[in-house]
């Protein structure tokens, strides 16, 4: 079965004074994710939002909340993103010491469960989880801040994946997130990718008009 070719577009960088507005130009738009960056100050250098903003915006949209944890010892918060309203939870494999207890954590809470590699991180470290999670979350930059160039060298790692996934005859979904632009969105889709984390490249000037044109340009791709 062809994999479903989604947009996730990243309220890391939404105009957060108007952050209702732009989530529902995203979501009139086409985008089928709405992508949650937690960040905590210490796993990576930047400190984001966390629960109160993931409850206070779960009810402005249906859209499917990809709460992405770039924080250290991600169990200890999985109930509460659950409560928040969290549809599918990422946490790094950098982070976590005991990998396997943190995804029982979340399917305990109902949600789906990504896990994360960082660019210096190999695939094969990843590997022995992909027949136990929804999703596999390549990070294309270094994270913690918004706008960076994506590092081509983590398309091979791309590749790699959608290789081993193939070959397993896994549903496991591969996304991408950093630098991910319209002129630069077929890389991915040739790597293998299925799922786009798009943030300045969607809410950047006109949300509604960027994510129409992502959109339509996946689905021409899914055929």
């Amino acid at each position: 079965m062809k994999q479903m070719l989604k947009l996730a577009p990243s309220i890391l960088s939404a105009d957060f004074k108007n952050l209702g507005a732009d989530i529902k130009a995203v979501e009139e738009g086409g985008a089928h994710y709405l992508h949650i960056d937690v960040m905590d100050g210490v796993f990576v250098p930047s400190i984001s939002f966390g629960m109160p903003v993931i409850k206070s915006i779960r009810s402005a949209t249906g859209m499917v909340f990809d709460v992405h944890l770039m924080i250290v010892d991600p169990i200890r918060y999985i109930e509460e993103f659950a409560k928040s309203g969290a549809d599918l939870i990422t946490f790094h494999l950098e982070a976590a010491e005991d990998p396997q207890a943190v995804i029982d954590e979340i399917r305990r809470h109902g949600c789906k469960v990504g896990i994360s590699i960082k660019p210096r991180t190999p695939f094969e470290d990843v590997a022995p989880y992909m027949d136990k999670v929804d999703m596999l979350l390549v990070m294309t930059v270094e994270p913690g801040f918004g706008g960076q160039k994506m590092m081509p060298e983590t398309l091979g790692k791309v590749r790699a994946a959608r290789d081993y996934v193939t070959e397993k005859g896994l549903p496991t979904d591969i996304q991408v997130d950093g630098g991910v632009k319209y002129d630069n969105l077929h890389l991915f889709l040739e790597a293998g990718a299925n799922i786009f984390v798009a943030g300045s490249a969607v809410f950047g000037d006109d949300p509604l008009g960027n994510t129409r044109k992502f959109c339509e340009y996946l689905a021409e791709k899914q055929g």
